[in-house]
This record gives C-alpha cells, structure tokens and sequence, in this order.
C-alpha cells in the first residue's frame, strides 16, 4: 500500500458528488468503477454515450493501479521504491525509467518550494510514527530527529534519468513518495481513459481528482471540499472543474495527540517536526493530480501567511481553510477565485 496508516488514509478532503439530474433525457449514461488501491479506494465515473466492456475496462485500471504500487509503494517489500531504500549502496543504482521520472519531478518541485516539498523525508516520517515503521503515541527525542535530519535533503539525493539510475550520498536515506504517488495514479487512470477514447471522466484516488469534460448532465463535475473536521461529511465549498486535477492536504486525519499536542503527519523537512501552524487543510487545483497533491503538501507545510504570498508567486491556485478563535476561516489565492469563478 501507497500510504495507508494508523485511523484512515487522509482522504485529502474532496468528495466526489453524485451528478444531479437535469430535466428531460440525458444524452449521456454515467458509469462507475470503484475498488480498493494502495490501502484506500478508487472511483471512476465515466459519462458516455454508448456502453462499453465494464470488465476489461476494470482489469486495465487495476493493472495501471497495481504497477504504480509495485513501483512507489513504501509498505510493499519487494516494491522497485522499497528496494532502494533497503540498498545500502551509494553507488549509482539502475532503476526503471517511471520510477526515476517520478523521483526527478519530485526533486524540481522540491527545489521549487525551497526544501517544503522533500521526497527524501522518509526517515522523519517513519520515525515519528506516520510511515511503514509504524505507529507511536509520544513525540521522538531530540537527538533521533537531529539523526533522522542528516538523512534528510533533496541534495543527498541523485538521479540520471538517461541510464536510468539513481544514487543517494547516505545509505539511510530513504525516499517517501506518499505525497505524490496517489496523484501519479490519477494520472496514469487518465491517461488510459484518454487512450481508450473516453472523452468526459472523473478519476478518483483517495481523495485525489483528475476530470474530463462533464458529467452526464452536459455540466462541470461537481467536487465538494471537506470542512476540516475529524467526523468528516460537512462540505467547506463545492467547486465545478473540467479539465482540471484537485488534490488537498490537511492535519486532522492522521495524527497522534501527547500531553494535549496534536502532532500531524505533515512533518516540515526543514525542521524534521510536524508543522504547527493553524491551517487545517488546502486544496491546490493543477493540470496534473501528482502536481496537485505534491503542491497541497508543499503549502501544508509551509503555512498559511508564506503559502499565500508563495500560491500567488508563482500562479497555483489554491484553497486554504484555517483555524482561529472563531472557528474556521477560508482565504484563497488569486488564481483560484479566477478558476473557480468561471
């Protein structure tokens, strides 16, 4: 599995909504395939005018679904990512071309985002309780983070997608793909559809989106963003996308509390702790769910104040839900309200 952990995967946030019906007869039918994936679940809603082989569609997806597992998985122990994680080598290692691709898009955005984006965070998040390592219920001492930190650095970590193979400079680093590979998933499920000529989908996988054209309604799909609340089911904003990947991330899904401290499992790489700001959860809309999702977990650990100023920079548009003395507030960036006002 992908990234499934102690209470629930964090879905990040969005749930798809049923398509309304609009008066009279529809022209399309919408279809749906569902199952499990990397320790969470997927739906497909499909708007067509004509049926078509549910089955072999489905033993496709399952197919694509179960390669990105067998190659980013961190809980598989014989996945392409586990194994090079376990090398105790420092030398150069082959690798498959996917899996190098991933790493050197995930290592630009690390760049990017000045060290808030860090594939390379696996130590810190198996040593404070949220990775394949498993659980705990009390922070980590001071000097284990300060050792998991020198493991720790998109700088430690090479790739030469021409061969293709990758190198780290510690045996102990370990790479986390967890932020990414539920949106790389997304992807790829589009990428078939769009292979098989489907031309109006949503694509779901825990939480992250990827969408196509319209519903059967002959509108935008429509996707609600979860209030941050640990009961789930109340929505904070329903938004209508088309063409468009969605991705949050958020801090009350997967967290332990000691001596009243809650501790997310959103750790900031450049400090090897959970972030303690007040945001609760945000939403990042993109062309791509790996970018989305990479993005929300970036802005997550940012913070609010920097991740607004940041999301305004360089153009993403993002949604955050904060929490202050009077409950939950919302602010946006620009390009957001732009998108989401069409």
């Amino acid at each position: 599995m992908i990234s499934t952990h102690r209470r629930t995967t964090f879905l990040a946030c969005i749930v798809l909504l049923q398509a309304l019906a609009a008066c009279g007869d529809k022209r399309l039918t919408e279809y749906q395939l569902s199952g499990p994936t990397m320790g969470t679940h997927f739906t497909v809603a499909i708007a067509a005018e004509l049926k078509f082989d549910k089955e072999n569609l489905r033993i496709q997806i399952h197919a694509a679904l179960d390669d990105v597992n067998r190659r980013m998985s961190t809980y598989l122990a014989d996945s392409e990512l586990t194994q090079f994680n376990h090398s105790r080598s420092t030398d150069w290692i082959p690798v498959t071309p996917e899996l190098c691709g991933t790493v050197n898009s995930s290592l630009a955005l690390g760049i990017l985002t000045g060290g808030a984006f860090d594939i390379t965070v696996g130590k810190l998040v198996n040593l404070w309780g949220f990775g394949p390592d498993g659980s705990r219920n009390e922070p980590p001492a001071d000097a284990d983070i300060a050792a998991a930190k020198l493991m720790t650095g998109h700088e430690k970590l090479h790739v030469d997608c021409d061969r293709p193979a990758m190198r780290k400079d510690h045996a102990d680093l370990h790479i986390d793909l967890s932020a990414y590979a539920k949106g790389l998933a997304a992807d790829d499920i589009a990428a078939l559809l769009d292979k098989e000529g489907f031309a109006n989908y949503l694509v779901e996988i825990g939480g992250d989106l990827r969408a196509r054209g319209h519903n059967a309604d002959n509108v935008k799909w429509r996707v609600a963003i979860e209030q941050p609340d640990e009961a789930g089911g109340a929505v904070a904003r329903i938004i209508h996308i088309s063409d468009r990947s969605v991705a949050t991330s958020g801090d009350y899904r997967n967290f332990f509390e000691s001596e009243d401290q809650r501790y997310s499992h959103t750790i900031d790489p450049r400090t090897g702790r959970p972030v303690t700001h007040n945001m609760a959860s945000v939403t990042v809309l993109a062309d791509s769910a790996a970018y989305a999702d990479a993005l929300a977990t970036a802005l997550m650990v940012i913070g609010p104040e920097d991740g607004l100023a940041f999301a305004d920079k360089e153009g993403i548009a993002a949604y955050f839900l904060l929490r202050e003395d009077n409950g939950i507030t919302e602010r946006m960036s620009p390009h957001f309200r732009l998108l989401t006002d069409r």
